[in-house]
């Protein structure tokens, strides 16, 4: 990139209606992100038909201010209230929420908003340094190696929470069984529908998620007969209290996260759902206080909160390279990009230039104004703790059901959200966490299509997952991961170490 280029890409996005949209664009998206069960995606599809009459940088630049304002925004219901505002604040949102009980929803929120931001900022930098390389990289990626990625994610599931690893793996399955439902498999064959045409699509994330989170935690409300609040706090402080002791102490971290986000966003489907959770688990498995999980750390929450931003990042490599989408969200934005002549491919840096690198300046600018707005955004939603527990949860019951209703103007979405809250309820009260069911519905639909791809490639050949060089290494670090508590007891024996 020349300096004039730079310039060029600068004066466009300084430009007074360019910075007009990038501040309506986050100030719609934090509000989108807040309301459980409107995502970054919808976010993104609400704004295209406004994009249409734009001109091509502040059409693009809206779409990428909304996405990363909603993905950091669905923290902040996850933290106040156990109700996660986007699929990709659904990993840590007992963390955070636990912190809340504790006193401490300003550090929750504090380091949401703080490692959001600079996750976002760090896929940023990779994008501009190395999109064309790593675009090259996620082109060797086929079904094999997305196999071993989302096993990797699964394998993650046993550590999430605080749960025993029998209860997880429980819970896990469970997820995974729920994923088989309906009709959208490789064989085409409707699964456990029981009749109902409704199941023949499957059990929708959103409904589910708001059911096992929200009305779980209400049902636990009403039943619980302590006299005592349920948030143990009236007043949120300074988020910004301590953040520079949490960024030296969890750089590295901080850095895993980063990188692990953006490398999951460059992978064609993957999204910051898959990236939050891959990291909360990776988070937990290399912690120095991994008993400290599930109980309200603050680790989990730097780590996959990263994670989160960088990985949007990461997604608009291939988009942009090659025209691939990392996710829903840049599957919008490519539409966009050929709606205002700005075709994906390796010549977009050669006819685009200035409007490319402008979109990379626009990265960088929303993930700097994220800090404020998303100042601003928290104190205004810490207002709801002011509010009297028998009004708010009613309140919340009734914003889920219309937020459920509204996904596909069906009542289905409601039966689902009653449904799994009561599962989730009785799940939780027998000690079985929720997380990993959930991270089996994200993620195994997606294990199933590309194993049975695979399988159908290789002619049945089960060997082809172990020696296809990227997929080799993935399957050694995936079986490393799994079996790395068992190898750890064996060094320990073998050096007469006793084990603690």
């Amino acid at each position: 990139m020349t300096w004039a280029i730079f310039m060029q890409a600068l004066g466009l996005v300084l430009d007074p209606y360019v910075l007009l949209v990038i501040f309506c664009s986050a100030i719609f998206g934090l509000f989108v992100g807040c309301i459980p069960g409107l995502t970054a995606t919808m976010a993104t599809a609400l704004l295209v038909p406004i994009t249409f009459f734009m001109p091509p940088v502040p059409a693009v630049a809206a779409i990428v201010t909304a996405t990363a304002m909603a993905i950091f925004s669905g923290d902040i219901p996850g933290a106040l209230l156990r109700i996660p505002g986007t699929p990709a604040s659904a990993a840590y949102t007992d963390e955070a929420y636990r912190m809340t009980l504790k006193g401490q929803a300003e550090i929750a929120l504090g380091a949401g908003l703080i490692f959001s931001a600079i996750g976002g900022l760090f896929g940023t930098v990779v994008m501009i340094l190395f999109s064309p390389a790593l675009a090259e990289v996620a082109l060797k990626f086929s079904s094999f190696e997305y196999f071993w990625l989302v096993v990797l994610g699964l394998a993650g599931a046993v550590f999430i929470g605080n749960a025993s690893v029998l209860k997880a793996s429980v819970a896990l399955l469970l997820g995974l069984l729920i994923a088989c439902i309906g009709l959208e498999n490789p064989a085409g064959h409707p699964r456990f529908t029981f009749g109902l045409n409704q199941l023949m699509s499957g059990v929708e994330l959103i409904p589910m998620m708001v059911g096992m989170f929200a009305v779980s935690e209400l049902l636990r409300y009403i039943t619980n007969t302590d006299p005592a609040p349920i948030i143990a706090t009236e007043r949120v402080g300074n988020i910004f209290k301590g953040m520079g002791h949490l960024l030296m102490k969890y750089r590295w971290p901080l850095v895993r996260g980063s990188a692990l986000g953006t490398v999951i966003g460059i992978q064609p489907g993957s999204g910051a759902d898959m990236a939050s959770w891959m990291s909360y688990a990776m988070s937990k498995k290399f912690s120095k206080e991994p008993e400290k999980f599930g109980t309200g750390h603050v680790e989990g929450i730097v780590e996959s909160g990263a994670a989160n931003n960088s990985s949007l990042a990461g997604a608009w490599i291939p988009a942009i390279v090659f025209g691939i989408p990392g996710d829903s969200i840049t599957a919008i934005a490519i539409g966009v990009l050929y709606l205002k002549n700005m075709n994906p491919g390796p010549m977009i840096f050669v006819n685009n230039p200035e409007n490319i690198y402008a979109i990379f300046l626009v990265f960088i600018l929303a993930n700097l104004l994220m800090v404020p707005l998303g100042w601003l955004t928290v104190r205004i939603a810490t207002k709801i703790l002011r509010v009297q527990r028998n009004l708010l949860m009613p309140s919340i019951l009734l914003f889920c059901i219309v937020g459920s209703f509204a996904i596909n103007n069906s009542v289905w979405g409601v039966v689902l959200i009653l449904f799994f809250g009561v599962l989730a309820f009785f799940l939780e009260e027998n000690g079985f966490p929720v997380a990993p069911a959930i991270l089996g519905v994200v993620l195994g639909t997606m294990m199933e299509e590309n194993f049975v791809t695979s399988l159908i490639k290789s002619d049945g050949d089960p060997g082809v997952f172990f020696t296809r060089p990227i997929a080799m290494w993935l399957a050694g670090f995936t079986i490393l991961i799994l079996f790395w508590p068992v190898l750890t007891w064996l060094w320990r024996k073998w050096r007469g170490v006793p084990a603690v």
